[in-house]
């Protein structure tokens, strides 16, 4: 009777181990997080085009992670999207004349932002903007502007 109960009691504690392996790998997957976003700052950029980018993407320098997305608006005065990213604390010596990029990673064509460091002795702070942008590539114009330029060397 006791050897059957410990089989119960191992076999009910490996059950509850996956349940948070599990849930552990879904915020993972979902890029949530459980770490609090209070540590670090907020950096602001303008693209003409962030495709399919969300909040919660990643923010990463020389393919580290280095923060995340927070807000995607828009300015009706420039017709530009803003994102505002949070940088993790640890990651403050970003230079001021930073490139942010938006590109594609994975099969799946999950977006993120990629900054490039700049030469500039300056730091970005909280609050501050990267000036120096690139939006994302959409597939569709691609492909519109290969065609239209096979179609003009037809014609010629």
């Amino acid at each position: 009777m006791a050897r059957i109960r410990l089989t119960e009691i191992l076999v009910g504690a490996f059950m509850v181990l996956g349940f948070v392996a599990l849930f552990f790998l879904a915020m993972r997957v979902s890029n949530l997080s459980l770490a609090s976003a209070e540590n670090g700052y907020s950096l602001s950029a303008r693209f003409d085009n962030i495709g399919s980018l969300r909040v919660r993407a990643p923010v990463s320098m020389a393919g580290v992670r280095i923060g995340r997305v927070t807000q995607i608006g828009f300015d009706q005065e420039t017709y530009q999207a803003v994102v505002t990213m949070h940088i993790d604390a640890q990651y403050d010596q970003i230079p001021s004349d930073t490139f942010a990029n938006i590109f594609t990673a994975g099969l799946l064509g999950e977006q993120y932002i990629g900054l490039d460091p700049g030469g500039s002795p300056d730091m970005l702070s909280a609050g501050d903007r990267i000036e120096f942008t690139q939006s994302a590539l959409v597939l569709e114009q691609m492909i519109g502007q290969f065609l239209l330029s096979k179609a003009e060397e037809g014609g010629e």
